[in-house]
């Protein structure tokens, strides 16, 4: 199974002008068609980073979706940092300039064109909002920072593109409530669950509430996460600490 993370693009968003609605999207709709995300990255208008970045996972063969800096303005580099990463230069998509034009009109000249520049062999994404196109090349795909016409391209796109993905992985995330127990108390069990389980993934999360409790489970394949867990449960208990379902 390829590994799906995304992009979310933007001094707007690190200098707090802008709230991030992208990755808690992301991860719901992943997770509705039966898919995880595997990474999240912020980035800034940094052209060299960007570009870095995602020849990285391009190279990797990651699935991704990349968010904002697709514009026209002078500080919207993502376009081109995509034709960069992928080796391919920037060509005039007819398909996005109709549909720019269908939009705009005469409005279209001489700036909002400039959107339809993008790396040459990228597909486009139908944008439902204003008909400005997003574009898909080397199973990276960018759309606008505007959630209200991002998110509905991103589902377009795994509907569209990845449906012979969807339920195809068996995988659980299962967990249980350690009460009177901090993260400490528990680190020899974690190791030994790691150790004697490493196609699953442990996490551990300390709650911050009026009583000493952590949440500890497993991620992977059911039947394999329903043995650490049970075994998990058992440690728990001969440790004296009480533990709830969760």
């Amino acid at each position: 199974m390829q590994q799906f993370g995304i992009y979310i693009i933007g001094d707007e968003i690190l200098s707090g002008k802008r709230q991030d609605a992208h990755l808690s999207f992301v991860i719901q709709a992943l997770k509705s068609r039966g898919l995880q995300l595997s990474w999240a990255h912020y980035l800034g208008d940094i052209p060299e980073q960007i570009t870095s970045l995602l020849q990285a996972s391009m190279q990797r063969g990651d699935i991704v979706f990349s968010f904002g800096g697709i514009g026209a303005t002078p500080d919207d580099y993502t376009r081109q940092c995509a034709a960069v990463a992928a080796g391919v230069p920037m060509a005039r998509h007819p398909g996005a300039v109709a549909e720019i034009e269908a939009q705009f009109g005469e409005g279209a000249y001489p700036k909002r064109v400039l959107m339809a520049d993008i790396p040459s062999c990228a597909e486009l994404i139908p944008n439902p909002v204003n008909r400005v196109a997003g574009f898909s090349i080397n199973a990276h795909h960018f759309v606008p920072g505007f959630p209200q016409m991002a998110h509905p391209m991103v589902e377009w796109v795994l509907d569209t593109h990845y449906n012979q993905l969807f339920h195809q992985q068996d995988y659980v995330e299962i967990s249980i409530l350690v009460m009177d127990a901090g993260e400490s108390k528990l680190i020899d069990l974690m190791n030994h669950i790691i150790a004697k389980y490493p196609q699953l993934k442990l996490f551990s999360l300390p709650r911050l509430d009026s009583r000493l409790t952590t949440e500890i489970g497993v991620k992977g394949e059911t039947a394999l996460a329903n043995t650490a867990l049970e075994e998990i449960k058992l440690a728990v208990t001969a440790l004296n600490f009480p533990w709830a379902e969760l």
